[in-house]
């Protein structure tokens, strides 16, 4: 109960889905993101070689805790996040480096079959991010919602700039369409590869790819506020921006309960 109390403090005193800095108002054939304007988003490494590095991203739902997907995370490796991160080849002030105390991957995530959904993990930091302008807390869709067909989302992340490309140094956001499940499931689109536990967005030109796994799929409520409705799960083997082949995201939305019971647990 104080840990929720705690959270509901600090989500208000500096909101959440409410970036200080404005987004852009386009991953792959995205575009550079404005400085601290995804401000819940973070970069996930690795230790390896004596050195972190990237692997996925996430978002921050909590002061203490990060949303990201299953696949990301390994039981054998030494996990670290960074907030308030933009360009990752330049130390820039704001970044804070925070060790993973805890792993919770989702009970029904199963590394064998990526179809079949639940691809999402929480991760919870030794200690709270400080929270200010350029870090906050991501809102989570509301529970249940759906996307209407073509809503317009936002991916952001550090992922590859086209398939087997290089990883960038700075945060990339690419303008993601989003696909009902209507279309997304049609027999020369994803079919039933997808499940209603997912949603999907883009295809074609722009898309996610590796390094953008465990990212936020944004989108913009009614009310102005930046909604978490996905978390970067899939894309074809054809590569990342095939045609027919949207980005498939964990759908936030599923998932209230778990995410919001995995912080009151633990």
């Amino acid at each position: 109960m104080q840990l929720l109390i705690t959270v509901l403090l600090a989500a208000g005193a500096y909101g959440c889905g409410v970036p200080t800095y404005s987004p852009n108002s386009r991953v792959v054939n995205g575009e550079n993101a404005r400085p601290y304007s995804w401000p819940w988003q973070i970069s996930l490494q690795y230790l390896s070689g004596g050195a972190y590095h990237h692997t996925c991203g996430g978002t921050l739902v909590a002061p203490n805790w990060i949303l990201t997907a299953g696949h990301c995370v390994s039981s054998g490796r030494t996990y670290q996040v960074v907030v308030g991160e933009h360009n990752r080849d330049v130390e820039e002030g704001p970044e804070q480096r925070i060790a993973v105390s805890k792993i919770v991957v989702h009970p029904q995530w199963n590394s064998n079959c990526l179809s079949c959904g639940n691809d999402l993990a929480m991760m919870k930091l030794s200690k709270n991010a400080v929270l200010n302008d350029k870090v906050m807390l991501g809102c989570l869709a509301p529970a249940g919602e759906l996307l209407p067909n073509n809503y317009s989302c936002y991916i952001s992340g550090w992922g590859r700039l086209y398939t087997g490309g290089p990883l960038p140094g700075t945060l990339q956001q690419a303008l993601l369409p989003a696909v009902d499940h209507a279309h997304c499931t049609q027999r020369d689109w994803w079919g039933t590869t997808v499940k209603t536990n997912m949603v999907c967005a883009g295809g074609d030109v722009k898309a996610g790819c590796n390094g953008d796994s465990g990212g936020p799929l944004n989108c913009q409520g009614s009310d102005g506020v930046w909604y978490v409705h996905g978390v970067t799960s899939f894309v074809s083997s054809a590569g990342c921006n095939a045609l027919k082949k949207p980005t498939v995201f964990s759908r936030v939305s599923n998932y209230n309960t778990w995410i919001t019971n995995t912080i009151a647990t633990y």
